[in-house]
């Protein structure tokens, strides 16, 4: 047993125990976890009947729930993207109030006729700026690895939360790398899809020129494969549904990223564990082809810029159409704004027409090589408070972001999926992230690979699935 959602599903299907006792059990977690500071809105009421109704279903209509493939299974929101009807989002700001009312996006639809049981919403720095979650509206939430450290932004609290095993999976946003790296923190899978593959409507405005997609932080890759199976497709608007390719049986070109450069330097054991994968990869019969950093160091500069100067626009042009008052912010959300505002039109097209070159680059490189593998972070998750958000250098916080996961935005810039997961772990415990690329619509080739690395087992959870029969 892996200890993971699909786990879960099948005890909830054979009957070992009910969806609501696996709801109880994650209520019960969550509150003993509350000091993790992973979850900012918790509904023990919503989480109760809907484990209820799936109850229900397993009773009377046995074939339409086990056509769902996570019936049951409890599950947490994110608390920026969906909406989900009835969990009132803030984004973590003071700039709106927990109020319902929303319907469902599309992909919360598909999160609810999955299966999942959805009882609260998870941390989230304000307006997803941070690769850190920690906003001002609290908590603050820790690594459960080690509470002392960061457990990533901005899906920290999804991550931390499963980590912590209070839900087995939970819904996560990608929009600078906010699945991957707090996955990388927390032990975790975490995978952006290709542009367009997962729904955005009914309401567009979340997917900030293309650079955003969601999905899930997951405890295993058979798990990021099924959300993923059951999540996809069918994407109306406002970008191109990709076609996917089936997964390659064959003999692949690892590209192999083992350097940062001197101004992104990555710690050797981070480095050591992309070149351990790549050994994997390659006893497995895979041609492994050397990539230097001067391959990408443009691309990761303009991928940057492109996120700067698309978060800032985004965030001024939502405060002047919503007429929020924006004093009541923090200090790096109005400087972001301020920036977004002072930014000239002709200067946001130049970014726009560089991320164009950033894809035009990367699918260069994949006339060469079939999937790129590259670290995920360039050090062991930053202490708590690493990235604070009480001044206005909006330089000075990139900066920091990129130090951190200089490679994270590519994907993001690009629309290329790229998954991320632990490989072996330091000499503190922490985990050894490793992130694979791939062209888009393979996803099924990130997942297979995924998938060989996670069979070596150099990685293990360190909490149980809450409710999971042992």
């Amino acid at each position: 047993m892996r200890g993971d959602a699909t786990d879960l599903a099948a005890a909830i299907r054979h009957g070992k125990l009910s969806a609501a006792e696996a709801m109880q059990a994650s209520l019960e977690a969550a509150v003993l976890q509350e000091p993790l500071g992973a979850i900012a809105y918790l509904d023990a009421v919503m989480g109760r009947a809907s484990a209820e109704v799936r109850d229900s279903e397993r009773r009377n209509e046995p074939d339409r729930f086990s056509a769902r493939r996570f019936a049951g299974v409890p599950s947490l929101a994110k608390d920026l993207g969906g909406p989900f009807a009835g969990l009132p989002a803030t984004a973590g700001s003071r700039l709106f109030e927990r109020r319902g009312g929303e319907a469902d996006s599309d992909l919360a639809a598909r999160f609810r006729d999955a299966g999942f049981c959805l009882f609260g919403l998870t941390t989230s720095p304000e307006f997803g700026l941070s690769l850190a979650s920690e906003p001002a509206i609290g908590p603050i939430c820790h690594n459960p690895l080690d509470p002392a450290r960061t457990a990533g932004g901005s899906s920290g609290g999804a991550a931390a939360a499963v980590a912590a095993g209070i839900v087995a999976i939970a819904h996560a946003t990608d929009a600078g790398g906010s699945i991957r790296v707090p996955a990388a923190c927390c032990g975790l899978v975490g995978m952006k899809p290709t542009r367009g593959a997962i729904p955005g409507g009914p309401s567009f405005g979340n997917h900030l020129a293309g650079i955003a997609s969601e999905l899930a932080v997951c405890r295993s890759v058979r798990d990021t494969a099924l959300i993923f199976d059951r999540l996809s497709g069918k994407s109306r608007g406002p970008f191109p549904d990709p076609s996917l390719v089936e997964s390659d049986d064959g003999r692949l070109r690892i590209g192999l990223l083992a350097d940062t450069g001197s101004a992104y330097p990555t710690k050797d054991d981070r480095l050591a564990a992309v070149e351990a994968a790549a050994r994997v990869l390659e006893s497995d019969g895979h041609e492994v082809v050397p990539l230097a950093w001067s391959e990408f160091e443009w691309s990761v500069a303009a991928g940057g810029r492109a996120f700067a100067d698309i978060v800032s626009v985004n965030l001024a042009a939502l405060i002047e159409a919503a007429a929020l008052d924006e004093s009541r912010a923090e200090s790096l959300t109005q400087a972001f704004a301020a920036r977004g505002r002072a930014l000239s039109a002709t200067s946001l097209w130049s970014t726009l027409y560089d991320a164009v070159l950033v894809s035009r680059n990367l699918w260069a490189l994949y006339d060469r090589v079939d999937c790129i593998l590259m670290p995920m972070l360039s050090s062991a998750p930053l202490a708590i408070g690493s990235f604070p958000s009480d001044h206005a250098d909006t330089d000075l916080h990139l900066e920091r972001m990129t130090a951190f996961a200089p490679l994270a935005c590519l994907a993001n810039t690009s629309g290329f999926p790229a998954l991320t997961l632990p490989f072996g772990q330091d000499e503190h415990a922490m985990p050894l992230p490793v992130q694979i690329m791939a062209p888009m619509g393979h996803e099924p080739r990130l997942l297979s690979l995924a998938a060989r690395l996670e069979a070596e087992e150099r990685w293990q959870h360190r909490f149980p699935v809450a409710g999971l029969p042992s």
